[in-house]
């Protein structure tokens, strides 16, 4: 199987703060992989380094074997990756069906002469823009919602619709931040059916960061654990349940070794 992101010895310092230290990583293409660890870990960081918002001090990024540091966040977009946020970062004045528009700009060819001019390919490719985003629409579950602005619509749909506009540049490689941060159990359900539903009928690969270990434990195949900008472990979530850093980075080192001592005082 092909590797689709990889990093090697990723270091990112603000100041004499290093919020990424040496990371190797890497994400196999096709896979639903997932990054956890406490506060503060520098797991948002690294996805900020990967789509172009930071230029890391060392180390490298590669997607699909080429380098992506020194890249732009939109020649990034450009390549094949998108994101979402941890804080809902949407056109909230525009509608929903405009948003998912939004996100189309970086595959379309006609120029901002054309769009003036309104020329006959412009306004077929702009037919074209709509209709794709209807169909995105539909695919995250919000037909109905196309006219309604961003801000009036229930948590849980603006999470969706963040992740439809993301898909508009279709991407090879998605980046979910948080994708559940704020939704109720039945939301979180969804969510994660809509996560495999993702990789299974587009056929790409998935690297989210979440902290509900429900979610993580119930979609990933892969699991890379931060702990103070350093990997501490890597794993399946079967590994990765039973791991003693993970758990003493998570609960403290007494836990850790609470786990491995036996019980006492039980008939």
């Amino acid at each position: 199987m092909s590797i689709a992101l990889e990093s090697r010895k990723l270091t990112k310092q603000f100041g004499g703060l290093v919020a990424v230290s040496n990371v190797d990583l890497v994400v196999k293409e096709h896979a639903i992989a997932s990054m956890i660890g406490p506060n503060g870990a520098g797991k948002t960081t690294f996805f900020n380094c990967v789509t172009g918002f930071y230029r890391p001090e060392g180390g490298d990024i590669l997607f699909y074997d080429k380098s992506l540091v020194g890249l732009a966040p939109d020649a990034v977009t450009y390549r094949g990756i998108s994101r979402t946020y941890q804080n809902i970062r949407l056109f909230s004045n525009m509608t929903a069906l405009e948003n998912i528009m939004v996100g189309e700009h970086s595959r379309m060819n006609t120029s901002w002469f054309e769009a003036i001019l309104h020329t006959p390919r412009q306004r077929k490719e702009e037919e074209a823009t709509v209709e794709e985003a209807r169909r995105l629409l539909r695919f995250v579950g919000l037909s109905g919602f196309g006219d309604q602005l961003a801000r009036n619509l229930p948590y849980g749909a603006q999470r969706r619709l963040e992740i439809a506009r993301a898909l508009a540049s279709k991407p090879k490689l998605l980046l979910l931040d948080e994708p559940t941060a704020g939704m109720n159990p039945n939301e979180t359900d969804e969510m994660m059916v809509f996560i495999r539903q993702l990789r299974d009928e587009l056929g790409i690969t998935i690297f989210m960061i979440e902290h509900d270990m429900r979610i993580i434990m119930g979609v990933s195949e892969q699991i890379s654990v931060l702990d103070y900008g350093e990997k501490i472990a890597e794993g399946t979530p079967a590994q990765i349940q039973s791991n003693k850093r993970v758990i003493e980075a998570y609960l403290g080192r007494g836990a850790a070794s609470g786990l491995s001592q036996p019980a006492s005082g039980v008939a």
